[in-house]
């Protein structure tokens, strides 16, 4: 009597292979976390997937700052609480959060949702660099910004990424960097805080 060689279950295969879109999660962290959701928390395998169906229909990116949010324009661009002379230009949304808990900004952001790397593919044109140049002479026009702070991570590409933004932005001489070492997300807020109020102009 022969036996047909096992076979995984269609569906089961998908999920594993649909896991492996999440950084740093290769085969075996998916075939586990698959197995975790299915053997030990399918009530939690089913909120994970509808909330990840609501967030992919209904988030999409405010129209000013880049950052997601379920509207055109997100609440913290539509506060008439924020100071519009200031915009500060970051990398991720965490690292927008990690400015918001030094207490010390009250301006504008825009997120590039990325930096600058080649090797990745990643240039101007995927930073949607044009975005946030049409929003800076926007408001320069209106009198409204006199300061650009870019508070990349310390690191090569954030680095690149920075000094990229100073030579686009240096003619309107309102380019400033954050001195922070090592990644904007990783820094404590008292260290960050310190950093905005030590902003240097950044030479193109």
């Amino acid at each position: 009597m022969t036996f047909s060689p096992l076979v995984m279950p269609s569906h089961l295969e998908e999920l594993i292979a649909a896991l492996r879109c999440l950084p740093g999660v290769g085969p075996k962290s998916a075939q586990r976390m698959a197995y975790h959701l299915l053997q030990r928390d399918r009530a939690g395998a089913l909120r994970l997937a509808e909330s990840l169906e609501l967030a992919a229909s209904n988030i999409q990116h405010c129209s000013k700052c880049n950052n997601f949010s379920e509207h055109d324009v997100c609440a913290m661009c539509a506060s008439p609480k924020r100071d519009a002379d200031l915009l500060c230009v970051v990398e991720m949304p965490a690292d927008l959060l990690m400015m918001e808990q030094t207490q010390c900004y009250r301006g504008m952001y825009f997120v590039l949702m990325g930096r600058l790397s080649p090797l990745d593919g990643i240039g101007s044109k995927e930073l949607h660099f044009e975005r946030l140049l049409k929003r800076v002479q926007e408001h320069t026009h209106e009198g409204k910004l006199a300061e650009v702070i870019l508070a990349t991570n310390f690191t090569v590409e954030g680095d690149a990424t920075a000094h990229y933004l100073a030579t686009l932005l240096h003619s309107q001489g309102i380019a400033r960097g954050l001195p922070v070492g090592g990644e904007l997300e990783q820094v404590d807020s008292g260290t960050l805080a310190q950093a905005v109020l030590e902003r240097r102009e950044v030479i193109a």
